[in-house]
């Protein structure tokens, strides 16, 4: 895996399908990334996913940011 730590990402879609995946792959590089969705009402089950997403980032080693 390549070391991306200290880079940043912005992956749009990113609750679920590709842009999920991706979101996970660039965590696990190290990289801090900022996932977004189309909805931007935090209460809204598609924000809860981004926020979801952002966990994840997190635990694979990157920094996950809704």
């Amino acid at each position: 895996m390549i070391d991306l730590r200290g880079q940043v990402a912005v992956v749009t879609g990113a609750s679920k399908g590709i842009g999920k995946g991706i979101a996970a792959g660039l965590g696990e590089a190290g990289m801090t990334v900022y996932v977004t969705g189309r909805t931007s009402e935090r209460s809204s089950p598609s924000a809860l996913t981004i926020e979801a997403t952002a966990r994840l980032v997190d635990s694979l080693g990157g920094r996950g940011i809704p």
